[in-house]
């Protein structure tokens, strides 16, 4: 059941439609939150970094650039790590990028391998956190740094919010951010730092609704073909979270720690 619910998760991020809604960074804040994250890890040339659902390879490609670290990005997509693949290739970085498929919960590198770990707006969507949380600490060499940028949930989810779509979307399994910082705790990071940052979620919730409705346009025109796509329901989605983004039921932070 959990290997069907990421590959939906992965089957849903490599769509076109995925990415005419979130763009190409895939997470609030876009490259600005990966910026900051970057910074909070104190990532340089000597780091050796890995980006655990990388997607199309936006912010390892990023981070390479802006810090001459090297980045290994891990994706459960195998058409994501493709495209990651040959967008690094296309880059002025591409010596300093390399992408493989795989399971954040079963992480196919050696024990110590990464001075740095980042997972951005993904960490809520493992269906085995505490699996994942313990892979983190174990390819981190002593001293490493972690670095998660993630939904908060803090009480109940009205239905709208409760469909697989909503999970896909980062929001059905999102926990309160102490419940991040347990996961962490536990599985060995010390030093845990949250920083609030619910502004780049709201703006990405107004960003979201205002292309539904470009993509509604678009479609009733026939210049967008949305076979598959349950536009009524995203539209749905989107605005249940839009509510709940106001009334605080949802927000984003970026936490870190350092590897005990």
């Amino acid at each position: 059941m959990n290997d069907d619910v990421k590959t939906c998760c992965a089957t849903l991020y490599e769509s076109d439609f995925a990415r005419l809604l979130l763009g190409d960074s895939f997470h609030p804040g876009g490259m600005s939150l990966t910026e900051r994250l970057g910074e909070q890890l104190q990532l340089d040339s000597d780091s050796r970094v890995l980006d655990v659902a990388s997607g199309k390879g936006e912010s390892a490609i990023f981070l390479a650039r802006r810090f001459g670290c090297r980045v290994t990005g891990v994706d459960f997509g195998a058409v994501n790590i493709q495209e990651a693949t040959t967008r690094a290739a296309n880059s002025e970085v591409a010596q300093l990028l390399s992408f493989r498929q795989g399971d954040a919960e079963r992480l196919p590198f050696a024990d110590a391998s990464f001075d740095a770990v980042i997972c951005e707006c993904a960490f809520c969507t493992f269906p085995d956190k505490r699996s994942a949380a313990l892979e983190f600490t174990r390819i981190l060499k002593p001293g490493g740094k972690i670095g998660l940028s993630d939904l908060n949930r803090y009480g109940e989810l009205p239905d709208d919010l409760q469909v697989l779509l909503a999970w896909i979307a980062c929001i059905a399994d999102a926990r309160p951010t102490a419940e991040y910082v347990s996961y962490l705790e536990s599985a060995g990071f010390t030093g845990i730092n949250v920083e609030p940052q619910d502004q780049a979620l709201a703006e990405m919730v107004r960003s979201i609704q205002g292309k539904l409705l470009g993509v509604e346009l678009m479609s009733k025109l026939q210049k967008l073909d949305l076979a598959g796509v349950d536009l009524a329901q995203a539209k749905s989605l989107a605005k249940a979270a839009s509510e709940a983004v106001r009334t605080g039921l949802l927000s984003y932070a970026i936490v870190t720690g350092e590897r005990l």
